[in-house]
């Protein structure tokens, strides 16, 4: 995939195309969000409609995970798979490129669970008993715990920036080989790549959240079952 075009600079900072295109679908999904729920009514429209179901989807999704917690986690989980799946489909449109192409993009997002995962855990346990669950079973596996904390951070990076760059250039091979004989199937694979690979992201970002909001009950469990053993 090619470098991402600079547009302008501001100060010392350079602005690519990757910024420009993440700015923009932020923007477009706060102006739509906030057109679409000006005027809700108890009798709602297709679109209000249409929006309700894909709340309540996202609710359910997220209350099987972490039962009763779906009010606490849906804005930020919610966020997480609209935007990814919006910025994905990009890819489908000419001229276009999905900011998840770019490693930059994917390491910020896996860097903004990474630090949600430590900011509802100690919200749900309080710090002290947060943190007691990295000294569990024993204070010398501290050092692997740390570790599994950085690598999966990693791996949900690498993840999504893999697949949504090789899905971009696999798409440009078959167009430059087959031409226009392939653009059906070739969308339907993009929107179906694009939907599972938000989903995976955001599923397992609801994953980490839940485990560090449960993990003073998962240590207890331990400990009783060592006790019971």
């Amino acid at each position: 995939m090619e470098a991402a075009a600079i547009w302008f600079h501001f100060g010392p900072f350079a602005i690519t195309s990757v910024v420009v295109t993440t700015w923009g679908v932020m923007l477009a999904l706060t102006l739509f969000c906030w057109l679409s729920t000006r005027h809700l009514t108890l009798d709602p429209g297709p679109l209000q409609t249409m929006l309700e179901g894909v709340v309540s989807a996202i609710e359910a999704a997220i209350d099987a995970v972490l039962p009763g917690r779906a009010q606490l986690l849906l804005p930020f989980i919610g966020t997480l798979w609209i935007y990814i799946l919006i910025s994905n489909l990009l890819g489908i449109i000419p001229g276009l490129h999905s900011p998840m192409g770019n490693l930059s993009v994917t390491s910020g997002l896996a860097l903004l669970v990474f630090l949600s995962v430590h900011w509802f855990g100690v919200r749900s346990e309080g710090v002290r008993r947060y943190l007691r669950h990295y000294l569990s079973p024993s204070p010398i596996l501290l050092p692997f715990h740390l570790i599994s904390e950085v690598t999966r951070t990693a791996a949900l990076a690498v993840r999504l920036f893999g697949n949504i760059m090789s899905l971009e250039m696999a798409a440009l091979l078959v167009l430059l080989v087959a031409g226009l004989l392939a653009p059906v199937p070739l969308l339907m694979l993009h929107i179906v790549e694009a939907t599972v690979q938000a989903y995976i992201f955001g599923m397992l970002a609801l994953i980490y959240v839940a485990g560090a909001m449960q993990s003073q009950q998962n240590l207890e469990h331990n400990e009783e079952g060592d006790g019971n053993g």
